[in-house]
């Protein structure tokens, strides 16, 4: 392959500040991959989201298809602020490069293409292939889950292309996760002339903390975390008003069904006489379980694997992708085939150079194997 024409690609997509909500610098990203996949002869279109995203872009090389052999999937969003882009934009070494999204996951994005590119003749007028690139998956593809499921229903399989993990596993499992917004209304009082007759936000968000930690199962691997806190006025003023956000993750889905419904009676029986606990789910993602169907695409990676020389290991990893919602549909999932990276949402987020070919030779392999 040519690496530096690969660069260069990669350079223009990274070099734009496509955080979720810069619905501009997503709808430049979703432009370039349209107009390179056009050039290789596939159909592409954006595709409308609602006004509070950008726009998604489907592509397939056969438009009037009921049916794919394979769904592709890759997020166009990134989670930097706009400037981003220009105080760091891509830069190399000898062996990585660096740059917001560089891994997570524009070069998963050009993998697609590189790999279908290089797809025999045969193969792309057997298969039928669709590839879906989503606007929000940062998010928690809040807008576009039930597009990229409605593909995945349509798809034998489903193979995402988010970073390799940094010791080159793929993921054949991942947490699911769920997003809330808790807000604590209290009444405000003067803390020094009567503060009896106050009833503090504060210390009902404060009480909710220790009780939402109690619902942590650590053998399960079910965590909740309350990362974000907000709340009063001023120190001499009783609080009538505090909020808080949650993160929960878990291995099983039933799990999360057992730490739903225990939130939702903790916050109606409320944290503290005369404040009042509004719970708001915001996001949610299913667990990516493994099923016997994943099971048997995971030994044509592997037997992919063998064909082309590169060790396939497997991990299951905590973060959540679009991976949760197309498993959870039944549709066998498995997901990692981007390049190998780290530091993924950080100022070091990297990607390894020596990767870049064989991961493109990988993934074409898998696909010409369906």
């Amino acid at each position: 392959m040519n690496l530096e024409h690969y660069i260069e690609e990669l350079k223009t997509l990274v070099n734009v500040d496509c955080g979720t909500r810069t619905l501009d610098g997503v709808a430049t990203v979703a432009g370039i991959m349209q107009r390179l996949w056009q050039a290789e002869g596939w159909h592409a279109e954006q595709v409308d989201l609602g006004n509070q995203v950008g726009p998604g872009v489907l592509v397939t090389n056969q438009p009037q298809a009921e049916k794919f052999d394979v769904l592709l999937v890759g997020h166009l969003d990134t989670v930097f602020a706009p400037g981003t882009a220009a105080a760091r934009p891509l830069s190399q070494d000898e062996t990585r490069l660096y740059g917001p999204g560089v891994s997570d996951m524009k070069s998963g994005l050009l993998n697609i293409l590189w790999a279908m590119r290089g797809l025999d003749a045969a193969d792309k007028a057997r298969l039928s292939i669709a590839v879906a690139m989503n606007p929000d998956e940062e998010t928690g593809s809040v807008h576009s889950h039930e597009w990229i499921g409605e593909l995945a229903k349509r798809s034998r399989c489903v193979l995402v292309c988010e970073a390799a993990r940094a010791d080159g596993s793929l993921v054949k499992a991942r947490k699911g996760m769920a997003g809330y917004q808790l807000h604590f209304s209290g009444v405000a009082a003067h803390a020094g002339n009567d503060p009896e007759k106050g009833r503090s936000a504060i210390t009902a968000l404060a009480n909710a903390i220790i009780a939402i930690n109690g619902l942590t199962d650590w053998d399960r691997g079910t965590t909740l975390n309350v990362g974000v806190i907000q709340g009063g006025s001023a120190g001499n003023v009783v609080a009538d008003s505090a909020s808080a956000e949650l993160d929960v993750r878990f291995w099983e889905n039933d799990e999360y069904d057992r730490v739903h419904q225990g939130l939702e009676a903790l916050c109606a029986q409320g944290f503290l006489d005369g404040v009042t606990t509004t719970l708001t789910r915001v996001n949610h993602k299913p667990a990516m379980a493994t099923s016997d169907d994943t099971r048997a695409l995971m030994q044509k990676v592997e037997n992919a694997g063998r064909e082309e020389g590169i060790a396939i290991t497997w991990q299951a990893v905590g973060g959540g992708s679009d991976a949760n919602h197309t498993a959870a549909l039944g549709i066998p999932t498995l997901d990692g085939f981007g390049p190998i990276g780290a530091g993924f949402h950080s100022p070091a987020e990297w990607l390894e150079i020596a990767s870049i070919a064989p991961r493109i030779r990988l993934l074409k392999r898998v696909v010409s194997m369906l």
